[in-house]
Protein backbone atom coordinates (compact mmCIF):
# COMPACT_ATOMS: atom_id res chain seq x y z
CA UNK A 1 0.00 0.00 0.00
CA UNK A 2 1.24 3.19 -0.98
CA UNK A 3 1.75 5.47 2.08
CA UNK A 4 0.04 8.75 2.55
CA UNK A 5 2.61 12.19 2.26
CA UNK A 6 1.46 13.82 4.47
CA UNK A 7 2.95 17.45 5.04
CA UNK A 8 3.19 18.48 9.23
CA UNK A 9 3.07 22.20 9.51
CA UNK A 10 4.37 23.60 12.75
CA UNK A 11 6.16 26.87 14.10
CA UNK A 12 4.82 29.54 12.79
CA UNK A 13 4.82 33.67 13.15
CA UNK A 14 2.44 34.14 16.09
CA UNK A 15 3.20 34.07 19.88
CA UNK A 16 2.28 30.38 19.37
CA UNK A 17 5.20 29.53 18.34
CA UNK A 18 6.23 27.40 20.75
CA UNK A 19 3.34 25.68 21.42
CA UNK A 20 2.62 24.76 17.36
CA UNK A 21 6.31 23.06 17.98
CA UNK A 22 5.09 20.90 20.98
CA UNK A 23 2.01 20.09 19.44
CA UNK A 24 4.29 18.88 16.01
CA UNK A 25 6.39 16.91 18.20
CA UNK A 26 3.38 14.71 19.53
CA UNK A 27 2.07 14.65 16.19
CA UNK A 28 5.15 12.92 14.89
CA UNK A 29 5.50 10.35 17.33
CA UNK A 30 1.77 9.50 17.27
CA UNK A 31 2.47 9.06 13.14
CA UNK A 32 1.91 5.83 11.93
CA UNK A 33 4.92 4.73 9.60
CA UNK A 34 3.38 2.02 7.74
CA UNK A 35 0.94 4.27 6.79
CA UNK A 36 2.45 7.71 6.36
CA UNK A 37 5.33 9.14 4.63
CA UNK A 38 5.77 12.40 6.79
CA UNK A 39 7.27 16.01 5.77
CA UNK A 40 8.10 18.43 8.26
CA UNK A 41 7.75 21.98 7.21
CA UNK A 42 8.92 24.36 10.16
CA UNK A 43 7.78 28.37 9.42
CA UNK A 44 10.13 30.25 11.53
CA UNK A 45 9.08 33.45 13.49
CA UNK A 46 9.66 35.45 10.27
CA UNK A 47 7.35 33.52 8.67
CA UNK A 48 10.01 32.00 6.25
CA UNK A 49 9.56 28.11 5.30
CA UNK A 50 11.57 24.95 5.32
CA UNK A 51 11.80 21.68 5.07
CA UNK A 52 13.56 20.41 8.30
CA UNK A 53 14.21 16.91 9.70
CA UNK A 54 11.83 16.61 12.47
CA UNK A 55 9.72 18.95 14.77
CA UNK A 56 11.77 20.08 17.60
CA UNK A 57 12.70 22.48 20.15
CA UNK A 58 16.07 24.25 18.41
CA UNK A 59 14.50 23.17 14.78
CA UNK A 60 15.45 26.56 13.35
CA UNK A 61 19.03 26.04 14.02
CA UNK A 62 19.12 22.73 12.26
CA UNK A 63 19.51 21.74 8.57
CA UNK A 64 16.81 22.22 6.37
CA UNK A 65 15.71 23.39 2.77
CA UNK A 66 13.81 27.01 1.83
CA UNK A 67 10.41 25.36 0.42
CA UNK A 68 7.32 27.23 -0.46
CA UNK A 69 3.78 25.71 -0.93
CA UNK A 70 2.30 26.26 -4.24
CA UNK A 71 -1.00 27.83 -4.67
CA UNK A 72 -0.83 26.41 -7.96
CA UNK A 73 -3.28 23.06 -8.00
CA UNK A 74 -1.24 21.48 -10.67
CA UNK A 75 1.99 21.37 -8.37
CA UNK A 76 -0.67 20.30 -5.69
CA UNK A 77 2.32 20.38 -3.08
CA UNK A 78 5.98 21.69 -2.59
CA UNK A 79 8.09 23.86 -4.62
CA UNK A 80 11.87 23.08 -3.29
CA UNK A 81 14.15 25.81 -3.55
CA UNK A 82 18.16 25.55 -4.58
CA UNK A 83 19.19 28.73 -5.75
CA UNK A 84 17.66 29.37 -9.00
CA UNK A 85 16.14 26.42 -9.60
CA UNK A 86 13.56 24.18 -7.83
CA UNK A 87 12.15 20.60 -7.18
CA UNK A 88 8.58 20.05 -7.26
CA UNK A 89 7.36 17.51 -4.34
CA UNK A 90 3.83 16.54 -4.03
CA UNK A 91 1.84 16.18 -1.52
CA UNK A 92 -1.28 14.11 -0.57
CA UNK A 93 -2.16 15.76 2.28
CA UNK A 94 -1.42 18.80 4.87
CA UNK A 95 -2.21 18.55 8.56
CA UNK A 96 -1.57 22.04 9.57
CA UNK A 97 -0.36 21.65 13.16
CA UNK A 98 -0.09 25.91 13.45
CA UNK A 99 -1.88 28.20 16.62
CA UNK A 100 -3.32 31.38 16.18
CA UNK A 101 -2.22 33.75 14.30
CA UNK A 102 -1.91 32.88 10.25
CA UNK A 103 -2.89 29.11 11.54
CA UNK A 104 -5.98 29.20 12.65
CA UNK A 105 -7.34 31.83 11.67
CA UNK A 106 -8.13 30.55 7.72
CA UNK A 107 -4.88 32.26 6.35
CA UNK A 108 -3.11 28.83 5.71
CA UNK A 109 -6.40 27.16 5.02
CA UNK A 110 -7.18 29.71 2.25
CA UNK A 111 -3.60 29.14 0.71
CA UNK A 112 -4.24 25.20 0.95
CA UNK A 113 -7.73 25.69 -0.65
CA UNK A 114 -5.90 27.63 -3.67
CA UNK A 115 -3.49 24.48 -4.19
CA UNK A 116 -5.75 21.57 -4.24
CA UNK A 117 -4.10 19.44 -1.19
CA UNK A 118 -7.05 18.15 1.47
CA UNK A 119 -6.19 19.26 4.87
CA UNK A 120 -6.90 18.47 8.34
CA UNK A 121 -9.24 20.92 9.90
CA UNK A 122 -11.40 23.72 9.74
CA UNK A 123 -12.19 25.33 6.28
CA UNK A 124 -11.44 29.01 5.46
CA UNK A 125 -15.19 30.51 6.87
CA UNK A 126 -14.83 28.41 9.98
CA UNK A 127 -11.36 29.21 10.57
CA UNK A 128 -12.18 33.02 10.35
CA UNK A 129 -15.25 32.80 12.29
CA UNK A 130 -14.03 31.13 15.30
CA UNK A 131 -10.51 32.94 15.63
CA UNK A 132 -12.33 36.31 16.04
CA UNK A 133 -14.57 36.15 19.49
CA UNK A 134 -16.45 38.96 18.66
CA UNK A 135 -17.82 37.13 14.99
CA UNK A 136 -18.57 33.88 17.16
CA UNK A 137 -20.61 35.25 19.84
CA UNK A 138 -22.30 36.83 17.42
CA UNK A 139 -22.86 34.17 15.73
CA UNK A 140 -23.86 31.77 18.30
CA UNK A 141 -26.28 34.26 20.25
CA UNK A 142 -28.35 34.52 16.99
CA UNK A 143 -28.43 30.84 17.07
CA UNK A 144 -29.83 30.99 20.67
CA UNK A 145 -26.92 29.69 22.51
CA UNK A 146 -25.88 31.98 25.23
CA UNK A 147 -22.70 33.74 25.17
CA UNK A 148 -21.04 36.81 27.80
CA UNK A 149 -22.51 40.41 27.22
CA UNK A 150 -19.21 42.24 25.47
CA UNK A 151 -18.52 45.09 23.43
CA UNK A 152 -16.03 45.76 21.31
CA UNK A 153 -13.34 47.91 21.01
CA UNK A 154 -11.53 49.08 17.60
CA UNK A 155 -8.39 50.82 17.06
CA UNK A 156 -7.40 53.98 18.29
CA UNK A 157 -11.28 53.90 19.82
CA UNK A 158 -11.68 55.72 23.25
CA UNK A 159 -12.84 53.48 26.65
CA UNK A 160 -15.45 55.17 29.11
CA UNK A 161 -14.68 52.60 32.02
CA UNK A 162 -17.76 54.26 33.31
CA UNK A 163 -20.55 52.24 31.23
CA UNK A 164 -18.70 49.02 32.48
CA UNK A 165 -20.20 46.88 35.54
CA UNK A 166 -16.89 45.12 37.17
CA UNK A 167 -15.15 42.62 37.19
CA UNK A 168 -14.81 42.47 33.47
CA UNK A 169 -12.75 40.71 31.29
CA UNK A 170 -10.34 42.21 28.29
CA UNK A 171 -9.59 40.06 25.38
CA UNK A 172 -7.78 40.17 22.01
CA UNK A 173 -10.43 39.50 19.98
CA UNK A 174 -8.45 37.45 17.30
CA UNK A 175 -5.81 35.77 19.82
CA UNK A 176 -5.53 32.59 21.87
CA UNK A 177 -3.70 30.60 24.87
CA UNK A 178 -4.94 33.68 27.08
CA UNK A 179 -2.23 36.09 25.56
CA UNK A 180 -3.26 39.86 26.51
CA UNK A 181 -6.14 38.99 28.49
CA UNK A 182 -6.81 40.69 31.98
CA UNK A 183 -8.57 40.89 34.62
CA UNK A 184 -10.47 44.06 35.38
CA UNK A 185 -11.82 44.92 38.70
CA UNK A 186 -12.04 48.66 38.90
CA UNK A 187 -12.48 51.56 36.37
CA UNK A 188 -9.11 52.71 36.71
CA UNK A 189 -7.62 49.19 35.41
CA UNK A 190 -9.03 49.05 32.06
CA UNK A 191 -6.86 51.94 29.47
CA UNK A 192 -4.03 49.41 30.78
CA UNK A 193 -6.01 46.14 29.82
CA UNK A 194 -7.12 47.50 26.27
CA UNK A 195 -3.32 48.64 25.54
CA UNK A 196 -1.83 45.10 26.67
CA UNK A 197 -4.79 43.70 24.45
CA UNK A 198 -3.93 45.76 21.51
CA UNK A 199 -0.12 44.23 21.60
CA UNK A 200 -1.80 41.45 20.47
CA UNK A 201 -4.90 42.54 18.17
CA UNK A 202 -6.38 46.02 17.10
CA UNK A 203 -9.77 44.63 17.70
CA UNK A 204 -10.13 43.84 21.75
CA UNK A 205 -13.10 42.70 23.46
CA UNK A 206 -14.23 43.63 27.01
CA UNK A 207 -16.78 40.56 28.44
CA UNK A 208 -18.66 40.22 31.91
CA UNK A 209 -16.72 38.01 33.85
CA UNK A 210 -19.35 34.75 34.01
CA UNK A 211 -19.82 33.77 37.65
CA UNK A 212 -19.54 29.82 37.34
CA UNK A 213 -17.01 27.19 36.29
CA UNK A 214 -14.86 26.37 32.80
CA UNK A 215 -15.73 23.78 31.12
CA UNK A 216 -14.33 21.89 27.55
CA UNK A 217 -15.39 19.47 25.31
CA UNK A 218 -13.13 17.80 22.46
CA UNK A 219 -15.04 17.45 18.61
CA UNK A 220 -13.46 15.02 16.01
CA UNK A 221 -14.87 14.51 12.58
CA UNK A 222 -17.71 15.83 10.19
CA UNK A 223 -21.05 16.17 10.25
CA UNK A 224 -23.36 13.62 10.79
CA UNK A 225 -20.41 11.39 11.48
CA UNK A 226 -18.71 13.35 14.54
CA UNK A 227 -16.96 11.75 17.91
CA UNK A 228 -17.60 13.64 20.70
CA UNK A 229 -14.82 13.59 24.11
CA UNK A 230 -15.45 13.70 27.21
CA UNK A 231 -15.83 17.12 29.20
CA UNK A 232 -13.46 18.80 31.57
CA UNK A 233 -13.35 20.96 33.95
CA UNK A 234 -10.66 23.52 35.23
CA UNK A 235 -9.99 23.85 38.92
CA UNK A 236 -8.51 26.92 39.66
CA UNK A 237 -6.78 27.51 42.37
CA UNK A 238 -6.60 30.93 42.32
CA UNK A 239 -6.62 34.10 39.53
CA UNK A 240 -8.12 32.69 36.07
CA UNK A 241 -7.09 30.06 33.34
CA UNK A 242 -3.66 30.94 31.38
CA UNK A 243 -2.62 27.79 29.21
CA UNK A 244 0.54 27.84 27.96
CA UNK A 245 2.05 30.91 29.78
CA UNK A 246 3.92 28.81 32.48
CA UNK A 247 7.81 28.53 32.55
CA UNK A 248 7.37 24.71 32.48
CA UNK A 249 4.19 23.71 31.30
CA UNK A 250 4.89 19.71 31.32
CA UNK A 251 4.77 20.16 34.71
CA UNK A 252 1.76 21.47 35.22
CA UNK A 253 0.17 24.38 35.95
CA UNK A 254 0.59 27.34 38.64
CA UNK A 255 -3.07 27.97 39.64
CA UNK A 256 -5.56 25.23 37.19
CA UNK A 257 -5.83 21.10 36.95
CA UNK A 258 -7.97 19.67 34.38
CA UNK A 259 -10.14 17.31 35.79
CA UNK A 260 -11.18 14.62 32.99
CA UNK A 261 -13.99 13.64 33.26
CA UNK A 262 -15.66 16.61 34.78
CA UNK A 263 -16.75 16.09 38.03
CA UNK A 264 -19.95 17.18 38.02
CA UNK A 265 -23.61 15.46 37.22
CA UNK A 266 -23.94 13.17 34.12
CA UNK A 267 -26.79 15.33 33.18
CA UNK A 268 -25.21 18.18 33.22
CA UNK A 269 -22.05 16.62 31.55
CA UNK A 270 -24.17 15.06 28.70
CA UNK A 271 -26.06 19.12 28.61
CA UNK A 272 -21.97 20.64 28.29
CA UNK A 273 -21.39 17.77 25.42
CA UNK A 274 -24.64 18.31 23.34
CA UNK A 275 -24.22 22.42 23.73
CA UNK A 276 -20.92 21.94 22.29
CA UNK A 277 -21.68 20.09 19.39
CA UNK A 278 -24.40 22.59 18.48
CA UNK A 279 -21.38 25.71 18.54
CA UNK A 280 -19.46 23.55 16.89
CA UNK A 281 -22.13 23.16 13.60
CA UNK A 282 -23.73 26.65 14.21
CA UNK A 283 -19.71 27.72 13.91
CA UNK A 284 -19.54 25.81 10.42
CA UNK A 285 -16.44 23.72 12.59
CA UNK A 286 -15.21 20.92 10.34
CA UNK A 287 -12.28 18.47 11.34
CA UNK A 288 -11.42 18.85 15.11
CA UNK A 289 -11.87 21.44 17.88
CA UNK A 290 -12.06 22.37 21.23
CA UNK A 291 -15.53 23.86 22.55
CA UNK A 292 -14.39 26.04 25.61
CA UNK A 293 -17.42 26.98 27.49
CA UNK A 294 -18.77 28.26 31.17
CA UNK A 295 -21.14 26.05 33.11
CA UNK A 296 -22.94 29.32 35.15
CA UNK A 297 -23.69 28.54 39.19
CA UNK A 298 -27.40 28.71 37.23
CA UNK A 299 -26.98 25.65 35.42
CA UNK A 300 -26.63 27.43 31.79
CA UNK A 301 -23.96 26.40 29.31
CA UNK A 302 -22.30 29.31 27.64
CA UNK A 303 -19.89 30.05 24.66
CA UNK A 304 -16.24 30.82 25.75
CA UNK A 305 -14.38 29.98 22.67
CA UNK A 306 -13.87 27.31 19.87
CA UNK A 307 -9.84 26.44 19.13
CA UNK A 308 -9.50 25.28 15.97
CA UNK A 309 -6.51 23.88 16.02
CA UNK A 310 -6.26 23.05 19.86
CA UNK A 311 -3.07 21.92 21.62
CA UNK A 312 -1.57 18.76 21.04
CA UNK A 313 0.71 18.55 22.88
CA UNK A 314 1.16 16.01 26.08
CA UNK A 315 -0.18 18.35 28.85
CA UNK A 316 -3.18 19.59 26.03
CA UNK A 317 -6.35 19.29 26.73
CA UNK A 318 -7.73 18.18 23.47
CA UNK A 319 -5.98 14.79 23.66
CA UNK A 320 -6.73 14.38 27.48
CA UNK A 321 -10.37 14.23 26.94
CA UNK A 322 -10.43 12.42 23.78
CA UNK A 323 -8.24 9.51 25.32
CA UNK A 324 -11.09 9.59 28.09
CA UNK A 325 -13.19 9.07 25.40
CA UNK A 326 -10.90 5.72 24.45
CA UNK A 327 -9.08 7.35 21.21
CA UNK A 328 -5.53 7.72 21.80
CA UNK A 329 -4.25 10.69 19.62
CA UNK A 330 -2.66 8.22 16.58
CA UNK A 331 -6.62 7.42 16.28
CA UNK A 332 -7.31 10.88 16.28
CA UNK A 333 -4.71 11.83 13.62
CA UNK A 334 -5.84 8.82 11.45
CA UNK A 335 -9.72 9.94 11.56
CA UNK A 336 -8.93 13.67 10.36
CA UNK A 337 -6.88 12.31 7.98
CA UNK A 338 -9.23 9.97 6.63
CA UNK A 339 -11.95 12.69 6.71
CA UNK A 340 -10.00 15.17 5.16
CA UNK A 341 -9.02 12.73 2.20
CA UNK A 342 -12.65 11.37 1.61
CA UNK A 343 -14.08 15.53 2.35
CA UNK A 344 -11.69 16.23 -1.15
CA UNK A 345 -13.35 13.29 -3.12
CA UNK A 346 -16.86 14.62 -2.50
Amino acid sequence: MNRIRIGVLFGGASEEHPISVKSAIEVAENLDPERYEPIYLGITRDGAWRWCDRPAAGWEDGDSRPVVLSPDPETHGLLVLDGATHETVRLDLVFPVLHGRHGEDGAVQGLLELSGIPYIGCDVPGSALCMDKALAYTVAGAAGIPTPTFSIVTAGEEVDPDVFAYPVFVKPARSGSSFGVSKVTRGEGLAAAVATARQYDSKVLIEEAVVGIEVGCAILGDDPDLVVGEVDRIALSHGFFRIHQEDAPESGSENSTPIVPADIPATTRARVRDTAVAIYRTLGCRGLARVDMFLTDAGTVMLNEVNTLPGLTSYSRYPRMMAAAGMSLADVIDRAASAAMAGSRR
